[in-house]
């Protein structure tokens, strides 16, 4: 397991290779580096962040993540909100419904800025072209 760190978006996730060392017939050894049975370029050679896509990432020595337990990510918490409505739900009462927020904000919005145009269209077209 190879532990990488984009240091654009500064995302941490770990990749699994498998390293195999091959001698050939003059007894050098070769090693071959492999993600899911494909060969591939070792870790520290063209590793892309899969979150942003940018190659500028940096690797951390083997069991790192181990030694700094702090760095994994904790599971998503339940929302706090859910816990309420389903309690509300299993005794058969249900909150009102209310409107979603982008519709009250269209409407919050909305009606200063017609109220606006509404006055210059007045104000432009019928008492500047028909002046007393």
């Amino acid at each position: 397991m190879w532990l990488f760190e984009c240091l654009r978006c500064w995302y941490v996730w770990e990749e699994a290779y498998t390293v195999r060392h091959v001698a050939d017939d003059y007894g050098n050894e070769v090693e071959i580096w492999l993600q899911a049975g494909v060969p591939v370029q070792p870790p520290w050679s063209g590793t892309c962040c899969p979150d942003c896509g940018v190659y500028h990432v940096t690797s951390f020595p083997v069991g790192y993540l181990a030694r700094h337990p702090e760095l994994v990510p904790a599971p998503e918490p339940e929302p706090l909100a859910a816990a309420p409505v389903a309690a509300a739900a299993a005794r058969g009462v249900l909150p009102p419904a209310r409107a979603p927020l982008p519709g009250r904000l269209l409407v919050a919005m909305g009606l200063p800025v017609l109220g606006f145009i509404g006055y210059e269209l007045y104000e432009n077209l019928i008492v500047r072209a028909h002046p007393h």
